[in-house]
């Protein structure tokens, strides 16, 4: 009974704060938030009861009485201070939001991209965010997913329009600031690119300056369109004593091709959910990721792949890497539907354990319902090979610098995929400084 009350007042205090948010916003926006708070409500908190939180403990999440942002503070950033954060292209759209609200100062849009602010597409009318928010996520059974619906206000909308083809990437910085209390934001994201189109999108979250521990709760919706090609980066810094947590929602049409790359660098507690539903033939997808965890960090990746139609090729492969009492959950789910002839599909989870006390729990899953199809699935977890460590000891290294050298090289295959070169570049550095050998 305890936890079951526990439960019920974590919820409240997590819409507290909705009647602050301001109207005036269009009624279909009123009507879908609505909706979700009714979702929302209608959904358990995640408790480890539940099957696709078994693993997952987030009672320092529910027991923190958080209080949602719901309107942009007047102070930003100095420039200075985000400055190592962006990739310093003058080529590149970098779109900064800070706690949850776009900041125009601190942003470049080159023009010609029709890119900006979700908040400032609503107000302006754009019929393309009343087309796409919200119609992707309604029968999502996740509770964060909702409560993110309830509050939306601000986050990156990109529309990509028919055959045309971004030669540089657009890059989604969201920065938490330090408060003297406990906030949450619900960063809200949509991206459309239609048909014939290619785009190259990264969306990072990092955290400036001290403060009490946050929370942020982000969505993305995502439209591949037929015969479109989307990069998609997702990179998870934020703070060591806060939390994290995600839903991306894809859709892809016929021949579409979608290429995600997750990474998980820092937070106490961090979940990202990836969905991609492939809804036209030939569609392809291929999700990649890679966590590193250290202290009593908590790292889960749910992924979801639905072959609703033939022909559609898929491929998950996600690596973890845990030091000290860390623990990391992986999920990955492959569906096949009746009628989805023609599929393949593969996934791997391969974790390193650094430490004994480290601790993996993973779940490779098929549903299948068609009868013509090729699919696999497998998971590794285990220590560093001895043999090699042996093997570069009798070449004259360290212990620790053979174990720097292994585990640099097993993180450093899922890293060396990504296609974008200054993204690659960064995240290499990020890992080779993580496990940089040890000289003897």
């Amino acid at each position: 009974m305890p936890e079951v009350m526990e439960r019920v007042g974590s919820k409240e205090h997590f819409i507290g704060d909705l009647e602050r948010i301001g109207s005036g916003k269009p009624d279909w926006l009123t009507v879908r938030r609505k909706a979700a708070l009714g979702r929302f409500l209608a959904t358990n908190l995640p408790h480890r009861k539940m099957e696709d939180w078994r693993f997952t403990n987030i009672n320092p999440i529910m027991r923190t009485p958080f209080r949602s942002v719901t309107e942009q503070a007047d102070r930003n950033p100095e420039p200075s201070d985000i400055a190592s954060l962006l990739y310093g292209d003058s080529s590149w759209a970098e779109l900064v939001f800070v706690d949850g609200f776009f900041a125009a100062g601190l942003s470049r849009v080159p023009k010609g991209l029709n890119v900006g602010s979700l908040a400032e597409a609503i107000a302006s009318g754009d019929k393309l965010a009343e087309s796409h928010v919200d119609t992707y996520l309604s029968s999502a059974n996740n509770a964060y997913s909702a409560l993110n619906s309830a509050f939306m206000l601000d986050g990156a909308c990109i529309h990509v329009p028919k055959n045309t083809e971004l030669d540089t990437p657009i890059h989604l910085l969201f920065v938490a600031t330090g408060h003297d209390t406990e906030l949450a934001t619900h960063p809200r994201n949509l991206i459309v690119v239609e048909r014939g189109s290619k785009a190259s999108i990264v969306e990072s979250y990092v955290a400036l300056g001290e403060g009490s521990p946050y929370l942020t709760n982000a969505v993305t919706e995502v439209v591949v369109g037929e015969g479109s090609h989307v990069l998609h980066y997702k990179l998870m810094q934020e703070r060591a004593d806060s939390y994290h947590l995600a839903t991306t929602q894809v859709k892809q049409e016929r021949d579409s091709r979608y290429r995600s790359f997750s990474m998980s660098l820092s937070a106490a507690i961090g979940r990202h959910e990836l969905n991609v539903t492939l809804d036209g033939e030939g569609a392809d997808c291929s999700l990649n990721g890679l966590y590193m965890t250290d202290g009593e960090q908590l790292i889960d990746n749910k992924t979801s792949i639905d072959h609703a139609k033939p022909h559609c090729t898929s491929w998950i492969g996600y690596k973890g890497v845990l030091a000290d009492r860390s623990h990391a959950v992986f999920s990955g789910k492959i569906m096949v539907r009746r009628g989805a002839q023609k599929t393949d599909s593969n996934q791997l989870n391969r974790n390193l354990l650094l430490s004994d006390k480290a601790t993996v729990d993973t779940k490779p899953l098929l549903e299948i319902f068609a009868d013509d199809v090729k699919c696999t699935h497998g998971a590794t977890i285990g220590q560093p090979p001895k043999e090699l460590v042996y093997y570069f000891r009798t070449r004259g290294m360290s212990e620790a610098m053979a174990l720097g050298m292994l585990t640099y090289g097993f993180a450093d295959e899922v890293v060396n995929q990504i296609e974008l070169d200054p993204v690659r570049e960064r995240l290499e550095r990020f890992v080779f400084d993580k496990y940089s050998p040890v000289p003897a």
